[in-house]
């Protein structure tokens, strides 16, 4: 059995992660989503809140395990018999930092990464963009899964009321 993972912090998850991951689970006959656990950084949206948007995004592909994982994702590799990482790539600047961990993790454990360019559609979208635009009542409806952006809208209006009683 083929396995990858593709790893982030999908916080929240873009349609530029589910083009990533869609593209994985046709190459692949599992791909873990694994949810990177930062505890240095404070997340928009809870890591099983984070898992939750991502099951029910990724729930037609038929082939996805989203999971959590705190730690190298070499280890998260070794324990599940995961032999690559998918990777996608949206600018030249990504591939620099990007074929540094692909190497430091093949050196570790012997693990592959595979990159994905970006569909083009997507080659500026990050979450954090993404929260940052939608906190300032930007539209980004049309950059992520409608469930999502219900999320995110009702995250942020609980944030901004929560700072107006403070």
């Amino acid at each position: 059995m083929r396995r990858a993972v593709c790893p982030g912090s999908f916080d929240p998850i873009t349609n530029g992660h589910l083009d990533i991951i869609g593209r994985a689970s046709r190459l692949y006959d599992v791909v873990h989503v694994a949810v990177m656990i930062n505890q240095s950084k404070q997340g928009l949206f809870s890591v099983a809140e984070r898992m939750d948007l991502i099951r029910t995004a990724t729930a037609d592909y038929g082939n996805i395990v989203v999971e959590s994982h705190h730690g190298l994702l070499v280890d998260f590799c070794k324990d599940r018999d995961i032999p690559a990482i998918v990777k996608g790539l949206r600018a030249v600047s990504d591939f620099d930092y990007e074929l540094q961990m692909a190497q430091m993790n093949n050196g570790l454990s012997g693990i592959e990464t595979l990159f994905i360019p970006t569909n083009p559609t997507y080659s500026f979208l990050s979450s954090s963009l993404v929260k940052e635009v939608a906190a300032w009542g930007g539209d980004v409806a049309h950059l992520l899964p409608e469930h999502v952006h219900a999320e995110l809208t009702k995250r942020l209006a609980e944030k901004r009321a929560a700072a107006q009683e403070n």
